[in-house]
């Protein structure tokens, strides 16, 4: 099974600029061995079980609930059955297409 999770979470009550608050998050993803993916708008990642997706989402939030009062979150996900490597996978799918993207 491949869980693919497009999430975002901040604060809403640090101001304008929370990127302090959300490298915290990145950092857990770097530490790990989550196949994940930044983008200027959240991080895409890719678990094997919805409940390895949703343990990481409250990881997440333990990174932000000591010093944030409020905290926004924004959670997709696409589960398939008998699938794996969709964060690459996708994206190759598109570019034999039509060409490189980036």
């Amino acid at each position: 099974m491949s869980v693919l999770v497009e999430f975002a979470m901040f604060p809403t009550d640090k101001g304008e600029s929370v990127s302090e608050y959300v490298s915290r998050i990145i950092k857990m993803f770097k530490e790990s061995d989550i196949n994940y993916q930044l983008t200027p708008m959240g991080t895409v990642y890719e678990v094997d079980s919805i409940e390895e997706a949703t343990n990481i989402i409250n990881k997440a939030y333990k990174l932000l609930e000591n010093d944030c009062n409020r905290v926004y979150t924004t959670i997709k996900m696409d589960i398939r059955k008998n699938k794996n490597n969709r964060i690459k996978q996708k994206i190759k799918s598109v570019e034999e297409k039509i060409g490189k993207i980036n």
